[in-house]
């Protein structure tokens, strides 16, 4: 940078040195000479004191008028003034266009460290984003496993479920059958009992009926033989009648103990249908209380299935959720579009 003031002996030397080379020591190679430092006013008038000091030997040697020196100096000197007072007015302007520039250029770096920050910060973020979605999958990936082992679970239980369905269905058909039978086999004993009865009451009925005529007709003999001692023939054959009548009237009551014996061993057969009847009751009681432990297990797996329903349900809400928390990180991982540039 050019120095502020030159002196005078700086003024002299180099238009020594010009003169030395054959140059005219001009203000504008003089300034030159000294480094382009100086301003011209100021060598100018240093320069006419040289020549003023130098008297006439300088003015033997140049061909012009002093007055024609004296208006070129001053002319100079005006456009020097002139010029100096452009240079300042460029100088202040430059001055105050370059405080400007720094101004644009301390707002510019101080902008440039906040974007830099940001983008820092940004970065920073990205990679946060980077490991939470790195967490996220896994566990998207673990929900996933458990979702299908779940479904797993699930098909399981409904093909037990099916099973135990079949298996129901088939027992309730066994105990219809059961039950049908057991109904058919009662009704058979019911109507079996009751023709037995009424055969017994018919004969029960015809035998009392004969040992009533019986009874009748041995009073009757009994009146008649104590009437008269004379119809004793008579009653004697009467009595064999009467006694011919009472052998059958045994053979007809042995014939009625056989149909007491009949009737005494169709009442055991009663009794031991009565028994096959309590015991198909028992197996009918055991195969409900089968029934109602089945029930009770259905009732279970099916509550069981609605809580698998409920964390299948939960699951996938989870694993909803978590595509969504994932499609809104990757949307955030994807770069934006640079903003158009104003024209």
């Amino acid at each position: 940078m050019a120095r502020g003031g030159i002196y005078k002996s700086e003024v002299i030397r180099a238009r020594t040195t010009l003169l030395s080379r054959g140059i005219y020591p001009s203000i504008d190679s003089v300034r030159q000479e000294l480094g382009n430092t100086g301003s011209k006013a100021t060598i100018h008038r240093f320069l006419k004191e040289i020549e003023e000091e130098e008297g006439g030997k300088t003015g033997g040697k140049v061909a012009i008028s002093e007055a024609l020196q004296d208006l070129v100096a001053r002319l100079a000197e005006r456009l020097i003034q002139e010029g100096e007072g452009r240079i300042t007015e460029l100088v202040a302007k430059h001055a105050e266009e370059l405080d400007k520039l720094q101004q644009a250029l301390s707002a510019a770096q101080a902008h440039s460290t906040a974007v830099e920050n940001e983008l820092l910060e940004a970065t920073s973020e990205v990679v946060q984003e980077q490991k939470n979605h790195e967490r996220t999958a896994e566990r998207l990936r673990v929900e996933s496993l458990a979702l299908a082992k779940v479904r797993q679970q699930v098909t399981d239980l409904e093909e037990r479920l099916a099973e135990q369905e079949t298996h129901r269905q088939s027992l309730e058909e066994k105990h219809a059958h059961a039950r049908e039978a057991l109904e058919h086999f009662r009704t058979a004993a019911k109507e079996q009992r009751e023709q037995d009865l009424r055969q017994h009451e018919q004969q029960v009925q015809y035998l009392q009926g004969e040992i009533k005529t019986l009874k009748g007709s041995l009073t009757q003999a009994q009146l008649a033989a104590a009437d008269s001692n004379k119809e004793n023939a008579r009653l004697v054959g009467e009595l064999s009648r009467a006694e011919r009548s009472l052998h059958d009237a045994k053979a007809e009551l042995r014939a009625l103990q056989g149909v007491q014996t009949e009737l005494g061993s169709a009442q055991h057969q009663v009794e031991r249908l009565g028994r096959q009847v309590v015991e198909l009751e028992a197996q009918v009681a055991e195969q409900k209380s089968r029934n109602q432990t089945l029930e009770s297990a259905r009732a279970k797996d099916q509550t069981q299935i609605q809580e698998l329903r409920i964390e299948l349900g939960a699951a996938r809400a989870a694993v909803e959720a978590q595509t969504q928390l994932t499609d809104k990180i990757q949307s955030w991982l994807k770069p934006n579009p640079p903003a158009p540039v104003a024209g």
